[in-house]
């Protein structure tokens, strides 16, 4: 029996949040595992305690700074009183003088994004410029200080190594395709409607609430150079977000991607869904034409297995990462080339063999990924660390 403690306090949207849920529920049906979790009090009542799962009882810290800090003085008291064999940090930051072997999992691709630190300075968020600057430095301390690293992709993992001149290891997040397709209770009425209102037009569609690294406006500006080349065909791009800063998790400002699609004239083509609960995500996938990312730094794209086990062609950024996880299931781009994402669509929709193949390579490719082998992966290093094999 190995004793984990997962520190989850930065769990609290996106990929930490969709890493929790899948792994979290592997580790409790074994019977060589149990587990303390901390988690933001905020995500408590997602966990059902069990007699492999404790979750640590704790004062929540309101920011990431304080969350830092907190973890930083506290966590080493607390992990030596629930007895535990072995530490997993899933927030990108190390825990100083662990008491006992640390696995860092480490996947924010921002810290090293030399395109993210130039949009930040043309964008004079010089605010949001400094903080990533601070945080990368602790990052890279952090890897330098853990006993192991773990990336969800090789090639972030090869980043990471060059960046930190420290070993990582590569463990691909999951994908659980039955939880996925699970619920069949229909989309909430005004999303049905948005989609309805869709019908005729290509679909395209981006699951992501508004950031910079994502490159929204690369995106939008294609739609700008698609629509009168499309004629007289519609295209429609469906987000799952609403381009309002205030509607949007973080410090990113949608407020120059609201003023594009209004310079652009593009209301009606720039459909806003806003957040779809995930479990009701796959009926978004399923009634679009192709999934596309513009992202310019991503570390393992969830979306992208989605959009593949969904059966939707994938038009991907052209990222080391994206290539890693699609391979010849997408169709890539320059990252920063609205007119060859326009011609790539184009192109990719007036041949019904190319996307028949994309499709069915990339239902095949999705069947790769999968939490359990992550879970096994993460297991033999946990007890490899502690002798407990």
């Amino acid at each position: 029996m190995i004793h984990i403690f997962i520190n989850a306090l930065a769990a609290s949207a996106g990929g930490g949040l969709t890493y929790i849920r899948n792994v979290l529920p592997r580790l409790a049906i074994r019977d060589d595992v149990c587990v303390t979790l901390m988690i933001s009090e905020t995500l408590r009542s997602e966990i059902t305690p069990s007699a492999r799962i404790t979750i640590a009882q704790h004062a929540s810290p309101a920011g990431s700074v304080e969350r830092f800090w907190y973890e930083q003085r506290n966590l080493p008291s607390i992990i030596r009183n629930s007895g535990a064999d072995v530490l997993l940090s899933t927030g990108n930051f190390a825990l100083y003088r662990s008491p006992v072997p640390q696995i860092l999992l480490s996947r924010n691709a921002l810290y090293l994004s030399s395109d993210f630190y130039r949009d930040l300075r043309e964008r004079g968020d010089y605010r949001l410029w400094l903080d990533t600057e601070v945080k990368a430095a602790f990052a890279r301390w952090s890897v330098r200080t853990a006993d192991c690293t773990v990336a969800p992709s090789s090639f972030f993992a090869g980043e990471l190594a060059q960046w930190t001149g420290k070993d990582v290891v590569c463990i691909h997040h999951g994908f659980d395709c039955e939880t996925f397709f699970r619920e069949s209770s229909p989309l909430p009425q005004p999303v049905q409607e948005q989609i309805a209102a869709t019908g005729g037009s290509l679909r395209l569609l981006f699951v992501s609430h508004y950031n910079y690294y994502r490159n929204f406006e690369t995106l939008i500006r294609a739609i700008a150079v698609l629509k009168p080349k499309l004629r007289p065909r519609t295209v429609r791009l469906l987000l799952t977000c609403e381009l309002n800063s205030e509607d949007n998790p973080g410090d990113y400002r949608a407020d120059s991607a609201a003023e594009l699609v209004r310079h652009l004239g593009l209301k009606q083509e720039i459909v806003e869904l806003g957040a779809v609960p995930y479990a009701l995500l796959h009926h978004v996938y399923r009634a679009c034409d192709f999934y596309v990312t513009p992202a310019y730094a991503e570390t393992f794209a969830h979306p992208l297995v989605e959009a593949m086990a969904s059966g939707v062609p994938v038009i991907a950024s052209d990222l080391a990462v994206h290539r890693e996880i699609c391979g010849a299931a997408a169709a890539y781009f320059p990252r920063f080339s609205p007119e060859d994402l326009a011609e790539l669509v184009i192109q990719t929709s007036k041949s019904p063999e190319k996307t028949a193949a994309m499709r069915d390579a990339g239902i095949v490719r999705s069947q790769t990924f999968s939490w359990d082998k992550h879970v096994e992966r993460l297991l033999i290093l946990a007890k490899g660390l502690t002798g407990n094999v």
